[in-house]
């Protein structure tokens, strides 16, 4: 799998979710807009990953931040208690990717590592 790839494709859907909240509630709430924080570094560093002798770092400080961003996310869904909203359909789908990707990652993570 190509793991850059999809931290870009990963960190641009959180972006496209971000925006796409933030402007479909009538923007506001500049909160709606922490998915698109989240995913901009991911999908940067996924573009930065490319290069070959900086892909490791890169992955994995992209893998770091999809973790933080799942904790968030998951935090306030525990703290907030689930809601049938907008904002709770925003931390729902945040959850999906960030949690997904970081999956994809640390699988990515222990088939590198395996002879």
């Amino acid at each position: 799998m190509n793991m850059p790839r999809v931290a870009v494709v990963t960190g641009l859907l959180l972006v496209l979710q971000g925006i796409g909240f933030y402007f479909g509630t009538g923007a506001t709430s500049v909160t709606a807009l922490i998915p698109a924080v989240v995913g901009l570094p991911i999908a940067l560093l996924g573009l930065v990953a490319f290069k070959e002798s900086a892909r490791k770092h890169a992955m994995h400080a992209a893998a770091a931040l999809a973790v933080l961003g799942l904790l968030a996310a998951l935090g306030r869904l525990v703290t907030a208690g689930w809601s049938v909203s907008a904002a709770g359909l925003s931390l729902l789908i945040m959850v999906l990717l960030t949690g997904g990707f970081a999956l994809l990652c640390v699988k990515s993570f222990v088939d590198a590592r395996r002879p």
